[in-house]
């Protein structure tokens, strides 16, 4: 990677923008010297974000009177907000900005946002009056509600340049073209995961406490200046990145392709490889990272049929409307997103059961015995049980798991994507299982005692949400890790959107459920399962017991469906390693490039 962008650094100023040093010097670019500066930004970035995220449900509930169904919908729609962004994000990186300055951009829009809620919990005039317990609360006033709103918006805004790309970007410092490039792309992702969550558990147990114990506008004034400090990191370490030129919209593609396609539906002779528009618009010092033709998803090969060479092709053999006529490449990077799509939504359940611990999760808190001697936990730290779980088991699998295996069996052992994904969903089931156990309890002691609070201790909400950590330990990563190695390097911006669009669509597929279920659950007369400020009044387990039975759904659809996509893939790629190997140890040789 890093040879291709030195061997092209000087054919136009354009491309000299993009890689700044010269290139006597550009070889000493990426790695793991510009991957501490990105760690370094994605670890304050994160303890910024997730410092808001995590205690939003508490800071809304408390300070803004919300509770019920209203609390959860704002939560769950500026979640999905935040990770569908990441499209427009994704289409900026790859067709115009770049994702150095996608990022960059993303991550002011966010310091903009992150001030303006900041200012929330610095003027009271922004607020409702507060209130305690369960008395009837007056609700915000709809300019406050703008403000609030904004201030939201900003940050979704800058979840989409940042998501889009952070991970992308952290990828593109590694050359996979050599051996030392793929093995340390290998452990990026648990390694990118392992750093940020480590530092949100040292720095959440201080913020989040200011934030409850102390003061809301100091604990959200500590957050915006580490995204300040994110933001200088990430400048400082400017000339250390290996920064790609944007390579057009894939996304344009896409639709260029489905476009063709559907005009050549007519066409029932599947076509062969031979008779498909394929044309050298491509080079590279490498054969082995050029998009070949596969006979997956053989439809919309039709989108690169020459039907009418006389009508379709001018004089010099090139296609004249792209959107009648796609070549080989364009086809094969729309077969590499439908190939990931079946298990890419059997993440979206997961992420669901995720939800779930952020917004119900944290209520049952709320109305529960946080007190432990003389020392009140805020609900805001149940969370950090999740990050203590992913983090204690991604430092179990790379550091004693991996090394002793290899060492044993005299070669990589790393678990296979379908047993971590499985893994992780069963994490989910038993995740919902047990919070809606506990969550009978709470209210059975509460209901007995007649209080708004139960005496329930804290202790017994931490197996919920260290199931949850681990549901995103095997699921989450897992699917980070297949989206991103099943694409080229040119649509791994593409890849991190998409993965984020999973947790958008479980943001709002949780909105949708817990609505209808809201008004399903009162047709009767019966007790709500939702709603209201009081989830003494609630049926909550039978709604975790729900999300639960869509999880069994989930496993079965995913061992008996969308894992087969994981092992075809996992097929190629040890098929692609071994073709590798044999081209570095001289064995084969590399198909010699056109003139």
């Amino acid at each position: 990677m890093a040879d291709e962008i030195i061997n092209a650094s000087h054919s136009s100023s354009e491309e000299e923008e993009q890689n700044i040093a010269p290139k006597c010097s550009a070889r000493k670019k990426g790695g793991w010297t510009a991957i501490a500066f990105i760690l370094g930004n994605e670890s304050f970035e994160k303890l910024a974000s997730v410092s808001l995220i995590s205690n939003m449900t508490t800071y809304l509930r408390t300070k803004y009177n919300m509770g019920g169904v209203f609390l959860v919908n704002v939560v769950s729609i500026w979640s999905g907000c935040s990770n569908i962004t990441p499209i427009a994000g994704a289409f900026l990186a790859d067709a115009h900005l770049g994702r150095f300055l996608t990022l960059l951009f993303g991550s002011l829009a966010s310091f903009l946002g992150m001030g303006m809620v900041t200012l929330t919990a610095g003027i009271d005039e922004l607020r409702p009056p507060h209130c305690q317990g369960n008395a009837r609360c007056e609700d915000p006033q709809k300019w406050q509600l703008a403000y609030l709103f904004a201030g939201l918006g900003f940050m979704a805004i800058g979840s989409g340049g940042i998501r889009a790309c952070n991970i992308a970007f952290g990828a593109d410092q590694f050359d996979t073209n050599t051996e030392k490039g793929r093995t340390q792309l290998k452990s990026f992702f648990n390694w990118w995961y392992f750093s940020f969550t480590i530092a949100l558990i040292i720095a959440l147990t201080v913020v989040i406490y200011i934030q409850t114990n102390i003061s809301w506008f100091i604990g959200f004034l500590i957050p915006t200046c580490c995204l300040a400090l994110s933001i200088m990191i990430f400048l400082i370490g400017r000339n250390s990145y290996i920064r790609l030129k944007p390579q057009g919209c894939v996304f344009i593609d896409m639709a260029k392709v489905i476009n063709a396609a559907c005009r050549k539906r007519h066409i029932h002779d599947l076509p062969t490889a031979s008779s498909l528009y394929d044309p050298s618009t491509r080079e590279s010092e490498n054969e082995l990272s050029v998009l070949k033709h596969t006979d997956r998803f053989k439809f919309l090969d039709k989108a690169a049929v020459i039907v009418d060479p006389n009508s379709e092709l001018n004089t010099e053999g090139v296609a004249k409307d792209s959107w009648r006529l796609c070549n080989v490449e364009q086809v094969e990077r729309l077969k590499c997103v439908v190939g990931i799509l079946p298990v890419w939504v059997a993440g979206i359940t997961c992420f669901i059961t995720m939800e779930q611990m952020n917004t119900f999760g944290v209520l049952q808190v709320i109305q529960s015995n946080t007190k432990v001697g003389n020392f009140m936990i805020p609900p805001g730290w149940m969370g950090l049980a999740s990050m203590i779980a992913l983090a204690i088991w991604i430092f179990i699998y790379e550091c004693v798991y991996i090394p002793n295996a290899s060492k044993i069996s005299k070669k990589e052992a790393r678990l296979s994507l379908q047993i971590r994904i499985k893994i992780g969903i069963i994490m989910a089931i038993l995740c919902l299982s047990v919070a809606a156990l506990v969550e009978t309890r709470r209210r059975d002691l509460a209901l007995k005692q007649g209080t708004f609070l139960s005496p329930l201790g804290i202790a017994y909400f931490l197996p919920q949400f260290i199931l949850s950590g681990l549901t995103e330990a095997f699921a989450a990563v897992s699917v980070m890790e297949f989206l991103n190695n099943q694409v080229p390097e040119t649509m791994r911006s593409v890849a991190g959107a998409i993965f984020f669009l999973s947790l958008s669509i479980a943001s709002y597929l949780n909105t949708l459920i817990v609505n209808l279920v809201e008004i399903l659950s009162r047709l009767n007369g019966g007790k709500r399962w939702l709603g209201g400020h009081d989830l003494n009044e609630n049926k909550l387990e039978r709604f975790y017991l729900l999300i639960a039975g869509l999880g069994v759904l989930n496993f079965i659809y995913f061992h008996f469906f969308a894992s087969r996509y994981i092992q075809s893939y996992e097929e190629s790629k040890r098929r692609k390693t071994v073709l590798e190997d044999r081209v570095d140890a001289g064995y084969v040789d590399l198909p010699e490039k056109k003139p």
